[in-house]
């Protein structure tokens, strides 16, 4: 169930009402003023796409209602308006010479001015012809129509009910123009999977719907996207170099036309629906999931969009290898011919997804996998691990070409969805200061940020065992890993804003070996005394008979837990853990 329905009512809206996305000021961005004593100016404008883009380096970022909107607005429509008018750097130098300009030159404002005069009537929310990102007549057999919370991520429809939703399902939500043209992206990017509305001309619905619809393709991944101080930086961190477009690869709005170029099947300008592989970047980025149409009355407020009709669209046979948004899990040989044997996916890589409640700078491992030889996924590698995203592999090709203390974020998002993916349980989202140097899998930057890592995830174990063997002195059984609150996950929460600020300091202190062995001597010294403060809090709660503990045998040996040996053994494993820190407190 998807929320209740409603038969359409037309309503007309005048020429002026069909919102241009390229032209009406619908999203805010936070204004950039570097030269400002703040640093940056905290202010924000709602501005057009044309505004947004040709004065890219004068915004900050985006401004956006829930974090998983930002990736969605930069590849439904930025990234490909961009790429589509421009083209792909061809290599790295030319790469590294579009992000130091630091702005478009007049040369590439003109360009993107034209390509936008060009499509601007493919930009129209509500265009009766074409509206953009969505099917114009889109309707059911019984003329039915939802509520517009069906786009809403956070808002309650269906059997999506957020735990903390303010409103029901029978509160009508009325969504300005602005709000529905994001919200549409996002469906696009991220909607729930299973029944879909049945339209019309679709010729695969049975019974007025369709079944085993995916989630949207982000919802398919751990999204990581680079960012940098301005949305131009952003855009062009965004961008990887090299491979030339291929003639059919488009973004969604080109496809729309009926020029006799582009295969009829690529149309997504109707109710039809297809499983295919993605043509390239601009197919991959424009991706539409879903087929939408938005319904829009004059209400006393103005526009507004209170109903919509939401249903299936394309599905893609895999996650290609150009998507750029994602960091891969490699399966090894072993694994695929097992997967393959039971009729499951046999592919070498797949995209690695976040988990909730982990901290970005637990998945560095991932994020740095970069490979030596530059060959980012191996179809033929045979051991489990790795592989970064696109674009952090073609930063860590062209790193040396720019500042090494240059700021850059990564932030990372992602949705949990549960019961058969119908519903959203969690959102992720967190961001982490990168140095550049980093990128490089020989520096001494890598090095020290995974030893770090390494050693906060020992220390959460260390510090784990020390209550298990506690409970085990007092005769009760640990702490399941997946069921209730262990001092480990306090102690991650605690090391989490040292972690950060190891790597900004990492960041401005570069390839320098003393002055990371003096960073990483810090951290160990402050990751030191948050275990050892967790580690009181268990050692306080212990009961009574710890002292003299007891007696366990298992598998023919017999184990004595207590108080002492429980706390020998942690400091054990806290000095083998911190050897640095160890060092200096025996010096001492």
């Amino acid at each position: 169930m998807q929320g209740c329905c409603h038969v359409v009512r037309r309503r007309s809206l005048g020429g002026a009402k069909l919102c241009n996305l390229l032209d009406s000021p619908w999203q805010p961005a936070r204004l950039a003023d570097r030269d400002s004593d703040a640093g940056w100016r905290d202010a924000v404008a709602e501005v057009g796409v044309g505004s947004l883009l040709l004065d890219a380096d004068q915004f900050q970022d985006l401004v956006v209602d829930l974090p998983t909107q930002k990736p969605a607005i930069f590849r439904q429509l930025l990234l490909p308006i961009v790429v589509a008018a421009l083209g792909r750097p061809a290599n790295a130098a030319a790469w590294t010479a579009m992000f130091q300009a630091g702005a478009f030159s007049p040369e590439q404002r003109e360009t993107l001015t034209a390509y936008l005069d060009k499509h601007h009537h493919l930009f129209n929310l509500f265009d009766p012809v074409q509206p953009f990102a969505q099917v114009a007549g889109l309707h059911t057999a019984k003329g039915e129509t939802k509520g517009s919370a069906l786009l809403v991520a956070t808002a309650a429809t269906g059997n999506n009910v957020p735990l903390f939703s303010s409103r029901s399902e029978g509160d009508p939500l009325e969504l300005t123009p602005a709000q529905a043209a994001r919200w549409l992206l996002h469906t696009h990017c991220w909607d729930t999977a299973a029944i879909k509305t049945g339209a019309v001309g679709d010729p695969r619905v049975k019974g007025g719907k369709t079944t085993g619809n995916p989630v949207g393709p982000l919802g398919q991944l751990g999204v990581v996207m680079p960012v940098g101080r301005t949305v131009y930086e952003t855009l062009v961190l965004n961008i990887p170099f090299g491979q030339p477009l291929l003639p059919d690869d488009l973004p969604q709005w080109q496809r729309r036309t009926t020029d006799g170029k582009i295969e009829e099947t690529l149309s997504c300008a109707t109710p039809a629906w297809q499983t295919r592989a993605s043509r390239g970047l601009l197919d991959l980025w424009t991706w539409q999931s879903r087929r939408i149409r938005l319904i829009p009355e004059e209400t006393a407020a103005g526009v507004r969009v209170t109903r919509v009709i939401v249903a299936a669209g394309d599905r893609l046979e895999t996650t290609p290898d150009h998507e750029t948004h994602t960091a891969w899990i490699t399966d090894s040989t072993a694994s695929r011919a097992k997967k393959a044997g039971k009729g499951g996916a046999a592919s070498a890589v797949r995209p690695r997804r976040h988990q909730p409640g982990r901290a970005a700078w637990r998945g560095l491992e991932a994020l740095l996998a970069l490979d030596r030889a530059g060959d980012q996924r191996d179809a033929t590698a045979t051991r489990p691990g790795f592989h970064t995203s696109v674009l952090l592999g073609r930063l860590g090709e062209v790193r040396e070409r720019l500042p090494q203390a240059y700021p850059l974020q990564v932030e990372l998002t992602g949705i949990a969805y549960g019961n058969q993916s119908a519903v959203i349980e969690d959102i992720f989202f967190d961001e982490i200061p990168l140095p550049l140097t980093a990128l490089n899998p020989d520096g001494i930057v890598y090095g020290s940020l995974l030893t770090a890592v390494d050693q906060a995830e020992k220390l959460a174990g260390a510090v784990n065992n020390l209550s298990a063997d506690l409970r085990r002195a007092a005769g009760t059984d640990p702490i399941p890993w997946d069921k209730g609150q262990r001092p480990g996950d306090t102690l991650l929460h605690a090391l989490d804003p040292l972690v950060r600020r190891l790597m900004v300091g990492l960041r401005r202190v570069g390839e320098d070996f003393d002055q990371s062995e003096q960073g990483l001597e810090a951290w160990e010294h402050h990751a030191g005394r948050a275990t050892w403060k967790v580690a009181e809090q268990v050692l306080s709660t212990a009961a009574p008979g710890v002292f003299t503990g007891r007696s366990v045998t298992k598998d023919g040996k017999e184990h004595v837990y207590r108080l002492s040996t429980a706390e020998r053994g942690f400091r054990d494993r806290m000095d083998a853990i911190l050897p640095r820190r160890a060092a200096q407190r025996k010096s001492a």
